[in-house]
């Protein structure tokens, strides 16, 4: 699991909340130009439908009292009175081109089209008929005109004598204008947006890119252009507002007009901006996390040595400098560790040389007490030697008694001189533990208390290992002493086995005798531990243990109750390191 230190969490956190708060603040203003964005393109959009229609309002007048003009005309009403349809035919060109129309009709007093010019691709003369039959039946005399894909604005006017009213009709003129590509241009540059001019559900003519107008004519032809409230629709990969106005009267099919103004035009700025946010946010966020780095260093740093002032005191370092200057709760903090510190370190150091007491006091004791017995015994046998009446036999058995006794303090003394060595390195070899274990039982039976147990080896040639062999010969005879001790004199048995495993060799030790007193059974590593025994310090065991562990592995006690006592010894298969 990740372990975050104090300071980086404060960072981490700091520069979280700053990016958070960086991004809302991006997202308000970017929503809030986008509101803004749309209420001007729709303030714009309305604007230009009522530029518009002024302007369309004002050319519609203008064009309509041309065509009055024109239809009051005498030469053309001169005309008209032939009722022959090819002469007037051949004549109205001269009247078409005083007209400036694209579109030129001349029809008779019944509606019947006698003279037809088309300055553009032909316009169908049956789609002119019938708009005339519809001035007929309707008297609007303005009216839209489409054919063969072109539109068409067109006015009408009456021709007769004097007052059409008085019913000396001639005949009917209707001249229009084309809306083409130049109106359109003109038309968009007035309304300072992209227009598009649709007869229904077909779209007639477009100033957007030549890439929407595909998408611009589906969009018509569903009808969604001829909506007048301000919508978005996207057309292609480019988003626009819409709106929409119908510029035809009583014509036949709606004629509208479809403003767009572009939003991604509209909305560069905004992606500009938007640059400009995250980079002042960004340059927020690094600003802030560097006076966030060095605040939390400045808050930081004294706890950082007060945690390891805390790592070292586990370490058993007592000496590891803290500071504790200033006022603050970190200072009050490390200065209460500090005298903490000092008081646990007076506090082990009277342990500590109250324990030494102690043990100098056990092993005192525990000395007088062994060699007291043997010290006795040289002490009466050495009096009974100054006896001039001593035959030699006698002589030489108290000899032997003296020596016994002094062989026995020699062990006594060589069990603490081991114990106090214990901590001298160790001369690793690589070799047979079934040489050791003969030399040790040979040294135990050659003993004249132990010569009656049977002490049976049975280590092979395979049980390899790394070790210390005086060392490990003395560990063995400890325990092979406490067990020819533990053991009945008449039917002792002691065994030594051995047994390779995955991760090394475990030699094991076991008896018949009594088993390990429960008051000691976990204790029974400790110095100074004894029960029961004749003669001892109580250390033989202790270095066992100590012997075990520099070598890397273990002693312990397998199992033991009355029916006799296993001690397993476990070395690794490689080199150990104290433990």
């Amino acid at each position: 699991m990740l372990t975050l230190s104090l300071r980086t969490k404060f960072l981490l956190s700091l520069v979280l909340i700053s990016t958070l708060i960086t991004t809302a603040v991006l997202l308000v203003v970017r929503y809030r130009v986008q509101l803004r964005v749309r209420a001007d393109l729709t303030q714009a959009l309305d604007t230009s439908i009522v530029t518009f229609d002024r302007l369309q309002q004002q050319r519609e007048e203008t064009l309509e009292r041309s065509a009055s003009l024109l239809a009051a005309l005498p030469p053309l009403k001169a005309l008209m009175t032939s009722e022959d349809s090819a002469t007037i035919q051949d004549a109205s060109a001269t009247f078409w081109q005083l007209s400036g129309s694209q579109l030129f009709v001349l029809a008779n007093r019944d509606g019947a089209i006698v003279a037809f010019h088309s300055a553009t691709t032909p316009f169908p003369r049956a789609a002119a008929q019938q708009a005339i039959d519809r001035y007929m039946t309707s008297g609007d005399t303005r009216d839209w005109w489409f054919g063969g894909g072109r539109l068409f604005q067109v006015f009408l006017q009456p021709i007769a004598f004097g007052d059409p009213a008085a019913g000396n009709a001639l005949g009917l003129l209707a001249v229009g204008y084309e809306v083409n590509d130049a109106v359109a241009e003109d038309v968009s540059r007035v309304a300072a947006s992209e227009v598009g001019f649709a007869y229904g559900n077909t779209l007639v003519i477009s100033t957007v890119d030549a890439r929407y107008r595909a998408a611009l004519a589906t969009l018509v032809s569903g009808g969604e252009g001829r909506t007048t409230a301000p919508h978005e629709v996207q057309l292609g990969d480019e988003a626009f507002l819409v709106n929409s106005v119908r510029i035809s009267r009583d014509s036949a099919q709606a004629v509208t007009l479809t403003v767009l103004k572009s939003f991604d035009e509209a909305t560069a700025f905004l992606r500009s901006l938007n640059r400009w946010i995250v980079a002042i946010g960004a340059a927020g966020v690094l600003a802030g996390s560097l006076l966030v780095f060095l605040v939390s260093t400045t808050f930081t740093r004294p706890l950082g040595r007060l945690v390891s002032g805390v790592k070292a005191l586990e370490q058993g370092d007592y000496d590891f400098p803290l500071d504790e200057r200033g006022g603050d709760e970190v200072a009050t903090l490390t200065a209460a560790f500090n005298r903490m510190r000092h008081q646990l370190q007076a506090t082990q150091r009277q342990l500590l040389e109250t324990e030494r007491m102690a043990t100098i006091g056990r092993m005192a004791n525990t000395i007088s007490h062994d060699l007291r017995h043997p010290l006795t015994a040289i002490q009466a046998y050495a009096e009974f030697l100054e006896e001039r009446e001593l035959s030699d036999d006698k002589r030489k058995d108290f000899v032997q008694e003296i020596r016994i006794a002094v062989n026995r303090m020699l062990d006594e003394i060589n069990q603490l001189l081991g114990f106090s060595h214990e901590r001298q390195a160790l001369q690793m070899l690589q070799g047979r533990l079934d040489e050791v274990v003969d030399r040790a039982i040979k040294t135990v039976k050659a003993l004249p208390e132990f010569e009656r147990i049977v002490i049976t080896g049975k280590v092979g040639p395979e049980c390899l290992a790394f070790f210390d062999p005086g060392k490990v010969e003395r560990v063995l005879l400890n325990l092979l002493f406490n067990a020819a001790e533990a053991v009945s004199p008449e039917d002792g048995r002691i065994v030594v086995s051995g047994e390779c495993v995955a991760d090394g060799v475990h030699l094991r030790i076991t008896d018949n005798g009594p088993g390990i007193p429960d008051a000691i059974v976990n204790t029974l590593f400790e110095p100074f531990i004894s029960h029961g025994k004749q003669k001892g310090t109580g250390l033989g065991l202790t270095v066992v243990n100590n012997v075990m562990q520099q070598h890397g592995g273990d002693a312990v006690v397998e199992q033991t109750g009355p029916g006799g006592t296993t001690f397993r010894l476990h070395f690794p298969a490689q080199p150990g390191r104290a433990r």
